[in-house]
Parts: C-alpha cells; structure tokens; sequence
C-alpha cells in the first residue's frame, strides 16, 4: 500500500472539521514556557546504517556497568542473574502472556502469578501479597493511598530513611486528591530521627524505609508501637529486597504494609526499568489492597487451578469502585523473579544475602583506612554512606575517569542539602571482588 503525502488543501480540510485555524492552536494549551522556538539541532535526515553508526558511537561515550568495577545503589542494585532466567522468560508461552482473563487458557501465567505472591508473602514476613505493581516507588505511592481509605483519615508522614524520589511520587499522588504529606528532614546515618513524635490522631500511616537511602538498617518495632496506639498504620519500604535474606521482616517486626522493589532478584539494571513493585499486607485489609490477587482452587473434577480472585482495578469494576487507577502488572518481571527465587531457594536466598553483606563490610573496611573517608554508618546491609574531604559529585566524576563506578552523590537526589554535598552512597553486591575493591580503594586515595 502506498501513501501519499498531505497537501496544504488536507491540512486545512482536517483543521476546520476540529475548528482550528491553524496547527499552532493544537499547542495552545501548552505554556509558551515549555514551547521550543525552531527545529532541534538534529540532522534533517539519515539512512538506516548511518543512524546506526551514529548512535553506536554516542554510545561508545558511556562508562558500561559490567565493563569496570562498580558500586553504585541508591535504589537499584547491579546482581548476577543466572542465564536461566533470560532462557525461560523467553519462551513463547511467558514472553507473549498478557492478562489471564480466561482462567482456563492461563493456567501457567496464574500459577506463576500465585507461586510469586507466596515468594512475596514468605520474604516480607506478611500475610498476603498482590501479584505485582509497576515499581518501589508506585507501590509506596498506592500503599499510601491504601491506608487512607483502611483509617479514613488523610495525612502521611514521610521518614527521613525514605528514598527521595519514592517520597516524590506519594507527593505527586497526594497532591490530586487533597492528601496531606508531612515529610521529615534526610536521616543522615547515625543521627536519631523523632518520627514517633509526629504520629498524631490525624495519622493514617507512618512511612519508613530498611535498609534507608542512607544504607542504615531501622529498627521497626517502636514505630509499629507507637503508629498502632494512635490508630495508624506502618509502611515499612524495602528498595534493597536481597536484605530480607538476612534480617528481620519487616512483618515481624510489626509493618501493616509492605512494599518494595524486586528488581535486584531476576531483573538487571535495564536502564532504569522495566522493574517489578513488592506489595504485601495483613489478610485483614486484602480488600482494600490494589492490583490484583492469584488464588488457588479447585476444579469440577476437584483437580487443583488458579483464578483471578481479586481484580480490584478500573478494568474490571466500576471506577468508583477500583483501589488503584494502576491497569497491569509487571507480569515478566514476575516471572524473572520468581524462578530466579527459585532457583535460590530458602538457603541460597540466605547465602546470597549474606555475602553481599560480606562484601559491603569487606568494602568499607577498605575505604575507612583511605585518608579523607569517614563511614558514618552503624549497621548496614550492602550499602553504606560515607563522608568525603571533597565533594562526593566532583569525586565520583574524577573516580569514573580512573575506571570506577563510585557510587551515588547523595546531593544528586537531595538538590540544595548542604548536609548531602559531601556524602557518597556505595553499594557492593556478590559480583564485586577483591581486585574490584582494591581498585576503587586505590582511585579514592588518589582522587582525594
């Protein structure tokens, strides 16, 4: 088929059946602000290979993450994923799945689904889990909204352990629906943060993250104490879900909801998605939780099958009615999970944690004999802070053209925080080794 290119007469002809005079009133709702003046500086036109050749020398500009050594966290964690994933998640029958609706033709998708929310339930120390929200931080955002309607009240309060885009986005949300956000101060490592002070009658959830963006692991149980006394309940973030590998659950230490990204099992870096969002609860407020729920039952011939048993979303009940306007899941990022768990398995899951937390320790033994490094933490999982003689964004620059890939200037998701300039968030996982230590040790010392 061929087409044939718009002349002036169609344009025209299109724009008075809309009742536009012209292609500039499309636009006229966006502020003059936010309009670019002229055509980007952008050849007019290229060939396939050209373009190609193009993009793959920008490319070749770029510090690739598994080329040198590298330490970087902040939310998102460089792990090994065994080549069986890759291998299954491919297969015809998983890569092309979408929504089960028709139980009967999505046995497998479902048991997946059902195997995953388990994994969830099991790891976070809760009751139930969904099957799956876009990421951490949406997940945080509609766990947020979940303890609003549970305690009809209105106001979050926000810890200073909360990563500060997870933080952004409950904001964002909040911000249509007239929710009151209060957000407290970063909580620099081994400082004390009066968070339970904050808890009022108006409180319908104390949001806290363990490990925190710092790297420092909490304690929840006090929180959950005093949250529960004035009515409240107590999201416990998890961003780091390799940690619940080796500490305690956030559900045993008393967390009403539990949400967390799962992308360090299964799932590589990818640019920064797609990831998978973690979301767990106590059975008692199933109801109220949003996505949807795999359940186990039987057939007619009383032969074990899995159904879509919660489906609390817009597309499949009345708006008025839906708990969360999130319309998928992260149904192959699940899955990636789920076999990469299980090919762990309970003592590999534990293994796995604790040689990140090995390593870590191993790292920041190195680093604290380096002149100009102070690590100001006192517990930590796999991620650490530490203050540096210099600041930490100029520092992981001059580190990147050494070779190394030093972590995550905390100023560059804490803008205008004096405290934050010199502080640098690291992260050491099972694929770092000695020789990678030794070279970041060695960078860092000619560096400051």
């Amino acid at each position: 088929m061929r087409y044939l290119p718009l002349t002036e007469t169609d344009r025209r002809e299109m724009l008075g059946v809309i009742g536009a005079k012209g292609i500039d009133e499309l636009f006229r709702d966006v502020p003059e602000s936010a309009r670019r003046d002229g055509l980007v500086d952008l050849p007019r036109r290229k060939g396939e290979l050209e373009v190609e050749r193009i993009f793959e020398r920008m490319a070749a500009k770029n510090v690739a993450a598994g080329s040198v050594p590298f330490f970087v966290g902040g939310g998102a964690y460089r792990h090994h994923v065994p080549a069986t994933v890759d291998h299954l998640i491919q297969r015809s029958e998983f890569l092309t799945s979408y929504t089960p609706y028709q139980p009967e033709i999505a046995q497998g998708t479902l048991q997946y689904l059902f195997e995953f929310q388990t994994q969830v339930a099991m790891i976070t120390g809760m009751d139930v889990a969904n099957a799956s929200m876009y990421d951490g931080s949406t997940g945080c955002g509609e766990a947020v909204l979940m303890a609003h309607r549970v305690t009809k009240r209105r106001k979050a309060v926000l810890s200073g352990t909360l990563h500060p885009q997870y933080a952004a986005v409950v904001r964002n949300l909040s911000d249509f629906a007239d929710y009151q956000v209060e957000t407290m101060p970063p909580a620099l490592p081994g400082t004390s943060e009066d968070i339970i002070s904050h808890i009022t009658d108006e409180t319908s959830c104390v949001v806290v993250q363990t490990p925190g963006f710092f790297g420092e692991l909490h304690d929840l149980r006090p929180i959950a104490e005093a949250a529960h006394a004035k009515g409240a309940l107590l999201i416990a973030v998890v961003s780091e879900i390799v940690s619940l590998g080796a500490v305690t659950p956030p559900g045993e230490m008393g967390a009403d909801i539990v949400v967390g990204e799962g992308q360090s099992i299964g799932n590589g870096l990818n640019f920064g998605g797609p990831y998978v969002g973690l979301f767990a609860t106590r059975e008692k407020y199933v109801r109220q939780m949003p996505g949807r729920l795999c359940g186990e039952t039987v057939d007619a011939d009383g032969k074990r099958g899995y159904v879509l048993t919660l489906s609390t979303r817009e597309q499949h009940i009345r708006r008025e009615k839906a708990t969360s306007n999130i319309c998928t899941n992260s149904g192959l990022c699940c899955l990636a999970f789920t076999i990469h768990m299980s090919l762990l398995g309970e003592d590999g899951y534990g293994q796995l944690a604790r040689i990140n937390h090995a390593a870590a320790v191993k790292l920041a033994e190195r680093l604290a004999a380096v002149p100009g490094v102070e690590i100001l933490n006192k517990a930590f999982f796999n991620e650490f802070t530490m203050r540096l003689s210099r600041p930490a964004a100029e520092v992981v620059d001059a580190l990147a053209e050494k070779g190394v890939l030093g972590g995550v200037p905390a100023s560059r998701l804490l803008p205008g925080v004096k405290e934050a300039e010199d502080l640098l968030i690291v992260a050491s996982t099972e694929i770092n080794t000695d020789a990678d230590r030794a070279a970041y040790a060695a960078a860092l010392k000619e560096v400051l």
